[in-house]
């Protein structure tokens, strides 16, 4: 069974923050029989760069499952496989937010009635489920229009509604296509364990806290 672990890393972002990741990314990928590979190469350079994810609609039809993390997730050296608890027919985000907080919605969202708003920072589908990933259809103009940054989001000044595209279109892909849909945390939970202290990601520091606040993590797990 293939499986490939994907992070983003276009424009060079913050190399002092992808040297502390890309090692434990590439650690992980090594214990679970992974392959690790970086999307460097821009295929949509009108859209926001966060977009170039949508390049695993193809690249998840090679592999039977795929796993996309952000470049600037720290995962703790016991952060266990989850594919083995996942059916093919399911995706699966670390966690979940609630649509309407973030999202206007439209005839699949009110179908659908999950209200099903992605966190696509570390995001897991099979081949079965590339359609996870299909790109927009809609003017991107059009669509940004129903994206509203939340509240925590506006007040730190750093998300803008083109930043939460991705979000956004899986989001729609889930409602659209009906896929089945769980959480890591969930997944967690069900088993008697947790995610908290193997996992960390904070999107809402910039790249100087950011930084900061990882030495502290790898300090903490024994890692640094």
């Amino acid at each position: 069974m293939k499986k490939t672990i994907y992070s983003l890393n276009v424009n060079g972002y913050a190399p002092e923050i992808t040297g502390m990741t890309f090692p434990l990314l590439q650690d992980y990928a090594d214990r679970i029989g992974a392959e690790f590979k970086i999307i460097c190469d821009r295929e949509f350079p009108d859209m926001p760069p966060v977009y170039e994810k949508i390049q695993l609609y193809e690249l998840s039809k090679e592999s039977d499952w795929t796993i996309y993390i952000d470049a600037d997730t720290l995962i703790r050296p016991d952060f266990p496989d989850i594919t083995p608890l996942l059916h093919k027919d399911t995706v699966a985000f670390h966690g979940e937010d609630f649509f309407p907080v973030r999202f206007n919605p439209n005839k699949y969202f009110n179908r659908d009635g999950r209200w099903i708003g992605a966190c696509n920072w570390f995001t897991i589908a099979s081949d079965w489920c590339s359609d996870l990933w299909h790109p927009l259809e809609e003017p991107f103009e059009e669509v940004v229009k129903d994206i509203h940054p939340c509240f925590v989001e506006v007040k730190s000044e750093i998300i803008e509604p083109g930043h939460l595209i991705d979000d956004y279109l899986l989001s729609f892909n889930i409602a659209r296509y009906g896929l089945k849909h769980t959480t890591m945390m969930k997944l967690f939970k069900d088993h008697g364990d947790s995610t908290i202290g193997r996992i960390w990601h904070e999107y809402l520091l910039d790249v100087e806290h950011k930084y900061v606040a990882m030495q502290k993590v790898l300090k903490l797990w024994g890692v640094l």
